[in-house]
């Protein structure tokens, strides 16, 4: 593991030193280019979060070009359910989960770039020299590379946000006077009415009755993830306000553990299209920052996120009656109030 760690780091060196050049701004479009039909979106990312953070900047593409087709050059297999119903979306160009197990396979993805010709690529994220590299190679006369623009710094008080950077670029290259008033769209999974129909029969098997019903998942990754103490404390507090009349159900991470101790009712599933049916049938998402708070997100639940290190302007649930909370500076009693207007608004 430690030696992964050091080849990892190293490749980000040397990625970042190959790629630093790369993309020092991005080419203009115009809103009314008829050319714009095979598009290549660059996240070569295998997190859940980072590639739902993708479909803000898909759905403003669909709407510009309807009849565009959009290729996903990504990592792992998330995108294959993320995107099901997303019509625009033909291909999924996937890298292996882990490279330096699949080296040959890796390096045959990578040239496989160079098959197509593109009207569009766009790199979502600028701190991404694999995304820097993907679109230097595509072949397309059209590149939106993604760079920190500092004019919509200025105009854009949420240009920061990793959905919604990609969105302002793209409008900036068509040609859209910034800022405006139409919204950025916001993450959606598009469950079909099916999904949502096994969701509601899903939810009432754990639950047995017709409550409303507030979701917690209580695992993140690294520093992230709160300790036991603090969520066995913030459970018993939504127990002691909300129980009486909502349920409180568990979603349990890949990794099957819990830190209330499993004291609540828990749904467990590998099925990313399963769990966001799941919730969006709850009434309220609370989570920390993680794939998941993103998904809840992107079910169209209300969604509460918990941040203690990472950057909430980037990465909090925005849009309807999202919400991110800097835990440092609010208190338990801050929360539940956070947690009152969310439910009441």
């Amino acid at each position: 593991m430690l030696f992964k760690g050091k080849v990892n780091r190293v490749r980000r060196l040397f990625m970042h030193s190959l790629t630093r050049t790369i993309g020092q701004k991005d080419d203009m479009i115009g809103m009314n280019n008829p050319d714009i039909v095979n598009v290549l979106i660059c996240r070569p990312n295998s997190r859940l979060g980072n590639q739902l953070l993708i479909t803000p900047v898909i759905q403003d593409i669909s709407n510009y070009f309807p009849n565009c087709k959009i290729d996903l050059f990504v990592r792992g297999n998330a995108a294959f359910a993320i995107f099901k119903n997303y019509r625009n979306v033909d291909r999924v160009i996937k890298l292996p989960q882990k490279p330096f197990r699949n080296i040959i396979k890796y390096l045959y993805v990578w040239c496989g770039l160079r098959q197509k010709n593109y009207d569009l690529v766009i790199n979502i994220d600028h701190g991404s020299s694999s995304g820097k590299l993907a679109t230097k190679l595509s072949k397309s006369k059209r590149k939106i590379f993604g760079v920190m623009n500092d004019e919509l710094c200025a105009i854009c008080s949420d240009y920061i946000h990793m959905a919604k950077a990609p969105v302002y670029n793209l409008r900036k290259s068509l040609g859209i006077d910034l800022p405006i008033n139409t919204t950025i769209p916001t993450l959606d999974i598009k469950l079909d009415s099916g999904e949502k129909k096994q969701g509601e029969e899903l939810l009432f098997n754990i639950v047995k009755n017709n409550k409303a019903t507030i979701c917690i998942y209580t695992y993140a990754t690294g520093m992230k993830c709160y300790p036991i103490e603090w969520w066995v404390r913030l459970y018993g507090m939504l127990k002691e306000r909300y129980e009486q009349n909502y349920n409180i159900i568990e979603i349990l991470p890949k990794e099957n553990i819990s830190q209330i101790n499993f004291k609540a009712p828990p749904f467990y599933s590998m099925n990313l299209r399963e769990i966001a049916a799941l919730i969006a049938n709850t009434t309220l998402f609370i989570g920390a920052d993680s794939g998941m708070m993103h998904l809840a997100s992107s079910s169209g639940t209300p969604t509460i996120g918990l941040f203690s290190v990472s950057n909430m302007d980037r990465y909090q649930p925005y849009g309807k009656r999202n919400v991110g909370i800097n835990t440092n500076d609010k208190s338990f009693e801050d929360i539940l109030d956070i947690i009152d207007i969310s439910l009441t608004s």
